[in-house]
Parts: C-alpha cells; sequence; structure tokens
C-alpha cells in the first residue's frame, strides 16, 4: 500500500501494532493522531518472556504495520508476527535495521553464552532510536494508507530533536563519570550499546547472556565475582522488571559489599511510575547509573 496525504473518507483509521511497550512508546509519538498504535507488551513486562493471547494475535494479522524489535527479543511473539508477515501485513523489525552490534565476551574476557549473536537491546543507545524514528516514519508513510504524510514527518522530527537533547544530556553526565569508574555489572547483558556510544566498560552480568530466561551457574558467578574484585566494582545494576534474586546471590558471594541499583532497561512502567516514556526511562538510567558508578 502506498499512503496519501487525504482522510480515509471510508471509516477506516489507520492501526498500528507494535510489540514491545518501549517500541510502542516511540511509535506513538511518530504517528500522533494519525494512526491507532496498539502495544501488545504490558507496562512492567518482560519482552523475552511475554506471550499473546488469541486476540492480540488476531490484531497482528489485521494490522496495517506491524511493528517489533526482532533480533530474537520477543522470543514468545516472533511467530505470530511471522505468520502476520505470511499474510500479507507489512512488518518492521527495526533492531535489524539499525546496525545492531553483537554480543562479546566481557571486559574480562569471561565467557559470554550468546557471543558473536547480535544484540537486541539498541534502544539503550539513543543515537539508534533516532535513526529508528526515521525508519518508523519511513514505513508508516510507506505502508499505512490514509495518514497525513506531513504530519507523520513533523511528528518524527520533533521527536528526533528531544533524541538529540537526550544524547547531548547524557554525554555530558557520563562525561563526568572518571575512567576508573566506568565499569557496569548488570543482571543480564543489555547495556551494551550505551557503553559503546558513551564509553563504559561491560565487566559482565549476573546471567552471562542477553536473555532473562537464562540462569547462572555456580562457575558464572565464581567468574563474576573474581572480575569485579579485579575491577574494584561494588554496584550492580538490576532491571526493575525482574526480581533481584540473582543481584543479592552476587552481593552474598562478595560478603555483603555489593551495592544493587534499579535501572529500567526492558520495560516502561505504567504512568506515574518513573519510567513511562523512552526519555524518562534514559533519564532515570542515566542518573542511576552516574550515581551509582561515582
Amino acid at each position: 500500500m502506498s499512503a496519501t496525504a487525504c482522510g480515509t473518507g471510508g471509516g477506516h483509521h489507520p492501526r498500528i501494532v507494535v510489540t514491545t511497550n518501549i517500541l510502542g512508546d516511540i511509535t506513538r509519538r511518530i504517528a500522533g493522531a494519525e494512526a491507532d498504535v496498539t502495544v501488545l507488551m504490558k507496562p512492567n513486562a518482560d519482552p523475552h518472556s511475554f506471550g499473546l493471547s488469541a486476540v492480540q494475535a488476531a490484531e497482528l494479522e489485521h494490522a496495517d504495520l506491524v511493528v517489533h524489535n526482532g533480533l530474537g527479543l520477543e522470543e514468545n511473539v516472533q511467530r505470530h508476527v511471522d505468520t502476520a508477515r505470511q499474510s500479507g501485513v507489512a512488518t518492521l523489525a527495526v533492531g535489524e535495521a539499525v546496525d545492531p552490534l553483537m554480543f562479546r565476551t566481557s571486559a574480562d574476557g569471561g565467557p559470554q553464552d550468546d557471543a558473536g549473536q547480535p544484540d537486541p537491546h539498541f534502544w539503550t543507545d539513543p543515537g539508534r532510536v533516532r535513526e529508528a524514528t526515521a525508519l518508523i516514519a519511513d514505513r508508516i508513510i510507506e505502508h499505512v494508507d490514509g495518514v497525513d504524510r506531513a504530519a507523520i514527518r513533523a511528528n518524527a522530527e520533533r521527536y528526533d530533536d528531544s533524541l538529540a537533547k537526550l544524547t547531548d544530556w547524557m554525554e555530558r553526565s557520563f562525561d563526568a563519570v572518571p575512567q576508573e569508574h566506568r565499569a557496569l555489572v548488570t543482571n543480564h547483558h543489555v547495556f551494551g550499546y550505551l557503553a559503546d556510544r558513551f564509553g563504559l566498560r561491560v565487566i559482565g552480568a549476573v546471567v552471562p547472556n542477553g536473555t532473562t530466561l537464562a540462569s547462572p551457574s555456580s562457575s558464572d558467578l565464581l567468574s563474576l565475582t573474581r572480575a569485579m574484585e579485579k575491577a574494584g566494582v561494588r554496584t550492580v545494576f538490576a532491571d526493575s522488571s525482574q526480581p533481584k534474586r540473582l543481584a543479592e546471590v552476587l552481593r552474598a558471594e562478595l560478603g555483603g559489599r555489593v551495592r544493587v541499583v534499579e535501572l529500567y532497561s526492558e520495560s516502561l512502567t505504567a504512568k506515574g511510575e518513573g519510567a513511562d516514556t523512552y526519555l524518562r526511562m534514559m533519564r532515570a538510567n542515566t542518573k542511576a547509573m552516574t550515581d551509582g558508578l561515582t
């Protein structure tokens, strides 16, 4: 389908379905009033494990456009996206289109279960979200009939300006962290893009994997605690949407000398809970990380 600048006329309002709530927020900023945007993933959910009802699966197949992350993030939803695409629905795998990084071994050379696989967590780099904004706008204009092209472009430009300001602020914030303190340990590998963009070192993760569905072995924990001791790291950043048990176990392994700081990494919160938009999530994370690292 090709988009037009006129109204729908026939009563059909364009429908966009988005898998994750982070991409949902971004897409809503771009679509504005030009299309109904349905987000499948609820606030505070885990993108690796959330599933769909029969009604939600049907919504995918009746959408004008499906926006999803891809790169293995929505592990229980991808087959439904594939079915929608095979039935002729336009789709956009955003993560695959923004020059994805590969998972790597940790900074100390320790193992990582999915090293060499593409990292789906691109949104921790606001620069790539700017790329994603342009891609989503283009795909809406190309595939969603009845939208006002000028309105979509204007919405995307406004949001891009907000993302540029966010990036500048994050750069200034992380520049204030001394080089010797720029070492990250997290619940699982989710901040590789942020580290790459802002000059941080990822020492390791409690779960040596890019998914929350894995569990650490005793040797994983031993390897990580040794790396933390060597780097002088005393702060673990844990996803606020996940139980902190793993990070607490690590704190016990190091004799209680580790502080656990919560971050919003893979899901937005409900309204008013601190990270209900992508911009607020990134600002909250940057403040928590810079405070925790220093």
